[in-house]
């Protein structure tokens, strides 16, 4: 399929937030084109360097900014400024935090809680309202946001994580609707397991690993044909079916034995 009955040929510049991630920096990679902006936001600088050397051979013009999401209101002062300057007309809000509960601890660290709260849902919501603000007054635009499948499960062990990708999918519906009749589009993208520095923490199974590169190629697949929701690998729709028709009971004793840990950043 060529790039314009994709749908990704309209796309003349992408906002690309958590470009130094593994899903994040592969994203990049699928975008970068010739003449095509990209706005990479990441954490860490040389690898945000190096990132914007390899989309720029492929053709792309790249520009970068190192941004903490844990300050929310300067994040939404530098999307401002990035929008005014480039008008993007698609935003993938990719960046995340995930923790796990230790088995000796019987809290999670609240200082972690709050990090997780910023990162994974109060600052990209801003930043996806900040942005459709500005589509709406362009006449349109497509936003993305990355949530989890672990947004589906109340997990005991990752209480902050699991809850806010689970407002991030109850914000995306909601926002999607709100906005779609203006020419806003709001694909929200629920991956499992993807093969990213992030889930190697985790100790343990991942059932269903996914290549990062891959996942990327199947996120931009489902931006650019407009999906309001995608979950992937497609086991994980499967379960989905499954797990609703569970009994409550049956579900809670399921989920306080399953055995996750992780090893230190």
């Amino acid at each position: 399929m060529s790039s314009e009955a994709s749908g990704e040929a309209i796309l003349r510049s992408v906002l690309i937030t958590g470009a130094t991630g593994g899903i994040g920096a592969e994203l990049a990679h699928q975008y970068a084109t010739p003449g095509r902006i990209l706005i990479l936001w990441g954490r860490n600088p040389q690898r945000l360097t190096q990132l914007a050397t390899d989309c720029c051979a492929r053709g792309a013009v790249v520009h970068t900014r190192q941004v903490d999401l844990c300050d929310g209101a300067a994040a939404l002062a530098a999307f401002e400024e990035d929008d005014a300057a480039h008008k993007p007309d698609c935003v993938v809000l990719g960046a995340g935090l995930s923790d796990i509960q230790s088995l000796e601890d019987k809290t999670e660290d609240p200082a972690k809680v709050l990090q997780l709260g910023l990162v994974n849902y109060a600052t990209p919501v801003t930043l996806a309202t900040a942005a459709a603000k500005s589509m709406i007054n362009r006449g349109g635009g497509h936003i993305a946001l990355i949530g989890s499948v672990a947004g589906f499960y109340e997990m005991p062990f990752s209480a902050a994580y699991s809850s806010s990708k689970s407002g991030l999918a109850f914000f995306a519906k909601s926002a999607g609707l709100a906005w779609q009749r203006y020419g806003v589009k709001l694909t929200l993208i629920v991956p499992g397991f993807v093969d990213t520095p992030m889930s190697q923490r985790l100790e343990g199974p991942r059932p269903f690993l996914v290549p990062a590169k891959k996942a990327a190629r199947l996120i931009v697949r489902s931006i650019a044909r407009g999906q309001r929701e995608y979950v992937f690998p497609w086991p994980f729709r499967v379960l989905r079916v499954v797990e609703r028709l569970l009994p409550q009971k049956l579900r809670e004793y399921i989920l306080l034995r399953l055995a996750v840990g992780q090893t230190e950043r």
